[in-house]
């Protein structure tokens, strides 16, 4: 009785060891899947935080835009109706203008050349131009590098006036009723004319931190 006993006692210790290995083993895999599972929790809150810096300093920079703009007009409702490459400016557009490189397929597409290395970095062949040039804000917003571009969305260069010129804007102006994005963003009284002016597309594109790249885009008119 003795002899059997201890075997038994034996055997019973080498599965003890067997469970107590197991169960180690599913703890440490536990372990490991909640330490991925933090690990991505933070990087997708840290890539969150980038994005809201690249969408607040877009907003900064769009106010500056908006400024840069108006002092073009301010005093001179024709002062935008032709291009105006120091403050990147362009007083026509059409449908084939893709400002981020991912919307369009098409070999005829034309792109904004963002970067010295932008065009090359995009599949050869997939653009007709890469020539529209963009502006790139002095000194850095929060750490984040801003550039901008904008167009008039006009179909040809010129007075908007004209009636060879087809132009997105207002169904009806006001002579009471100023521009809301000049009082907003330049501390001004806005525009009052009878005529309002055609619509400017703004196209800011945000380089931050962990190569976070954002694109907004803003449509106003004087």
């Amino acid at each position: 009785m003795e002899l059997l006993n201890t075997r038994s006692g034996k055997h019973q210790s080498g599965l003890s060891l067997l469970y107590a290995m197991l169960a180690l083993a599913a703890l440490a895999i536990a372990s490991i899947g909640l330490m991925r599972a933090v690990s991505m929790s933070s990087t997708v809150a840290g890539n969150l935080s980038f994005q809201q810096e690249a969408t607040a300093a877009a907003d900064q920079a769009t106010r500056q835009v908006i400024a840069t703009l108006y002092s073009k007009i301010n005093g001179n409702s024709a002062g935008l109706d032709e291009n105006i490459a120091d403050i990147a400016y362009y007083a026509s557009t059409d449908e084939l203008v893709d400002v981020t490189g991912s919307q369009l397929t098409a070999t005829t597409r034309k792109l904004v050349k963002w970067t010295d290395t932008y065009c090359g970095e995009q599949i050869s062949g997939s653009y007709a131009t890469c020539t529209l040039a963009p502006v790139t804000l002095a000194g850095k917003i929060n750490g984040n590098t801003a550039s901008y571009i904008a167009f008039r969305l006009c179909d040809a260069t010129g007075s908007s006036l004209g009636a060879t010129i087809n132009c997105a804007r207002p169904l009806k102006a006001s002579t009471t009723s100023g521009t809301n994005e000049v009082r907003d963003y330049s501390a001004g009284t806005g525009v009052s004319k009878s005529t309002v002016l055609p619509y400017v597309r703004i196209v800011v594109r945000v380089s931050g931190a962990r190569n976070t790249t954002s694109y907004t885009e803003t449509i106003v008119h004087f």
